[in-house]
């Protein structure tokens, strides 16, 4: 094996560069160096490749990135005694190398790190007013619609209303159900050790009722419809359809957005109203079995410690549900920028984003009618 060599000479009307030897992956480290240096910008290049008796694809790739590097010069490079194998590896290289460095990593230390933070925050606070400004556009739209209810695309609408509740209800019936199951399992175990095991009854129902039916049901929503509006919308959004309707003279928000929003303004009050359902027959069915509290019993004590303000406290959040997890998963669909893997990280953050604000929504719900003495 010959160790590499790399010579620069004069010639006429630019410069001569001799590579000789073996150019193989595990030598490279010897002439590395010598290529990197190596900037005769604007002249014309020779590369004499006659002495070369070996190239692999590490080879090529120093070769073809110094190609790329002079003609980046405005140099013009030839080559001369090139065999056709080399030539070929040499070209399947250069076409393969990217266009663009990858992104080195963040220096480290105290200073990067405070100057990182400031980043996001900044970041974070943009966001926050752009997902805003995007509801206020929606909520603009909204109100045209019901004051114009023509503008309204039907036939989205039912086909949204398909795909977010009636598609939806499996999943939320069955999710009510074990939630009662579990609520009366648990507990009957504590209240059997008081002798108060009639009082499951209130506990199912108030809790279910007032708390966990719609919070539950609005989360299954968020991850299973607002990551479908996110990454349709979003698809949509990297193969330019919302840019051609803008084209035509049509509003996305009008034709995509408000669909959704009103599809999920309808039907997530009836999902949570199935899945309140669902749990208190889950939880009927497992005190009649672990405590001996019958249907009828558990009927009466519902009819009698239960009002309607309890099933109405939960409904009353829907609407607000519904209108933050359909505007969270569009304005996401429409930060996407231009690939499949944006898709994904925006549909990512919208689930996440979507659960987040249902949560913190049902907190200030809760503080709100406890000050109430609802």
């Amino acid at each position: 094996m010959t160790k590499p060599s790399i010579t620069t000479e004069p010639d006429a009307g630019g410069v001569s560069i001799r590579i000789a030897g073996d150019l193989r992956t595990q030598e490279l480290e010897n002439v590395e160096g010598d290529f990197n240096a190596i900037r005769p910008d604007g002249q014309n290049v020779i590369l004499d490749m006659s002495q070369l008796q070996a190239l692999d694809t590490g080879g090529a790739w120093l070769v073809a990135n110094l190609v790329q590097r002079l003609g980046g010069g405005g140099a013009q490079v030839r080559f001369e005694g090139l065999e056709p194998a080399h030539s070929s590896l040499i070209e399947t290289v250069s076409h393969n190398i990217p266009d663009k460095v990858g992104d080195q990593a963040p220096p480290r230390g105290f200073v990067n790190w405070v100057a990182r933070l400031g980043e996001h925050t900044v970041g974070t606070w943009q966001d926050t007013l752009s997902v805003i400004g995007f509801l206020g556009l929606t909520l603009h739209r909204l109100v045209r619609t019901l004051i114009m209810p023509w503008r309204l695309r039907r036939a989205a609408l039912v086909s949204q209303m398909e795909q977010v509740g009636f598609k939806a209800l499996p999943i939320v019936t069955l999710m009510g159900f074990l939630i009662g199951v579990v609520l009366a399992f648990q507990g009957a175990t504590q209240l059997k050790q008081f002798g108060a095991e009639i009082f499951v009854v209130e506990l199912i129902s108030i809790s279910i009722l007032r708390e966990l039916g719609i919070l539950l049901t609005a989360i299954i929503v968020a991850g299973r419809s607002g990551s479908a509006f996110t990454a349709s919308i979003g698809s949509m959004k990297v193969q330019e359809e919302i840019d051609a309707m803008r084209t035509l003279g049509l509003d996305p928000i009008e034709v995509l957005v408000i669909p959704r929003v009103v599809a999920l303004l309808i039907m997530l009050p009836i999902l949570g109203f199935v899945a309140d359902m669902a749990g208190l027959i889950g939880g009927a069915l497992m005190s009649w079995i672990d405590l001996g509290v019958s249907p009828g019993m558990f009927l009466t004590r519902l009819k009698e410690n239960t009002g309607v303000w309890q099933l109405a406290i939960g409904l009353i959040k829907a609407p607000f549900f519904a209108l933050v997890i359909g505007t969270i998963a569009c304005w996401q669909a429409m930060q996407v920028k231009g690939s499949s893997e944006s898709v994904g990280q925006r549909t990512t953050a919208s689930v996440v984003q979507s659960i987040f604000m249902v949560i913190a929504i049902d907190a200030l719900f809760s503080i709100f009618f406890s000050e109430l003495g609802v």
